[in-house]
């Protein structure tokens, strides 16, 4: 079986498999809580993290193209905001900084989500420190995440592919 080549099939495929596991993550908060089922919900979670941080980064990769060279995501928000797609622009902004703590943990990044109190980052742990890992700081299940992800790299993309 071949991957799916297109950015429109690969938001599909992610859409899909980002289904199995919110689908496993809801069963899982009817049971009692023990370890074997908060073992599983954070294999759950993570699996959306990849999903989210894969996707992304093929984005990247397959349309970078459009740009000579740089930051890709940097340049489209640049183009988007000057062709008036300020909505489009901002919800990309925010994916790319979802996406960069999912990768990088505490950073630019995630001080930037912070001081724009995004609901995206997970509920924030007193005791957390520098090294604490990516999971914990957004909130990948959080209603609409997904969605506002893939439904963003389509706009984009078709932004993108009719330029």
């Amino acid at each position: 079986m071949s991957a799916p080549q297109s950015i429109p099939e690969l938001v599909r495929a992610a859409k899909d498999d980002a289904k199995i596991h919110l689908d496993r993550i809801a069963a899982l908060a009817t049971k009692q809580a023990s370890p074997q089922t908060e073992e599983a919900r954070g294999v759950a979670v993570g699996a959306l993290e990849h999903i989210a941080v894969d996707l992304f980064t093929v984005f990247e990769a397959r349309m970078q193209h459009h740009f000579k060279r740089g930051p890709f995501s940097r340049k489209l928000k640049a183009v988007l905001l000057e062709a008036g797609h300020t909505d489009l622009a901002a919800r990309l902004h925010t994916c790319y900084l979802a996406v960069n703590v999912l990768k990088h943990a505490k950073g630019a990044s995630y001080r930037e989500l912070l001081a724009a109190q995004s609901p995206l980052l997970a509920a924030p742990d007193p005791d957390a420190t520098e090294t604490d890992t990516p999971a914990s700081l957004i909130d990948v299940t959080t209603p609409g995440f997904l969605d506002t992800l893939t439904t963003t790299i389509l706009e984009a993309y078709t932004f993108l592919d009719q330029r």
